[in-house]
Parts: structure tokens; C-alpha cells; sequence
């Protein structure tokens, strides 16, 4: 059985734009709470920001946690997810 993930990237769009994880969906986390219609409730969510330290993918958890969502932290975050050669991609402009 295969889990449905939804990656989520909380920092905000003009970072997202310049380098995300590829498959992303990105809602910063200014407008997490007035955007969760967006988001299935039916899948697994991992939220990411810019890095350990980066407390936007906890305060996302907390939120969507809060709301009933499945959510989890992406351990790390985008910059150590490229240092590992791992799938980006960027908006063109």
C-alpha cells in the first residue's frame, strides 16, 4: 500500500519561486491558516522551510495538526535537500 504525500513548502513565494523540492505546492506561512480549504485532508502532509533551524515548517505542523491534518517536518529543509543532489526545480520568469 503506497501513502499519499503531500509536500508542502512554507517559506514565502519569492523563495519558493528561486528553488523549491520538485512537486511542491507552496502556501507560505502568512497564508497557511486562510488557505487549509487547499489542502486534502486525506493524505499525509511533510512541511518544509529554509532549513533545522527554520521554525516555519513547525508552526505549519502545529497549525495543520490542530485542524486534523496528518502533518509531519521535513527533517532538515530545502538547502540540505539540494546539497544532496535530491529533485528542485524554480519558477522561470
Amino acid at each position: 500500500m503506497s501513502v499519499a504525500l503531500l509536500v508542502l513548502d512554507v517559506r514565502p513565494a519569492v523563495e519558493y519561486d528561486a528553488g523549491h523540492i520538485h512537486g511542491a505546492r507552496s502556501i507560505p506561512i502568512t497564508e497557511l491558516r486562510t488557505r487549509l480549504k487547499d489542502l486534502p485532508k486525506n493524505r499525509q502532509i511533510v512541511a518544509y522551510c529554509r532549513g533545522p533551524y527554520c521554525v516555519f515548517a513547525d508552526e505549519a505542523v502545529t497549525i495543520l495538526r490542530s485542524k486534523g491534518y496528518k502533518a509531519f517536518r521535513l527533517e532538515g529543509g530545502f538547502p540540505e535537500w539540494a546539497i544532496q543532489g535530491l529533485p528542485t526545480s524554480s519558477v522561470q520568469p
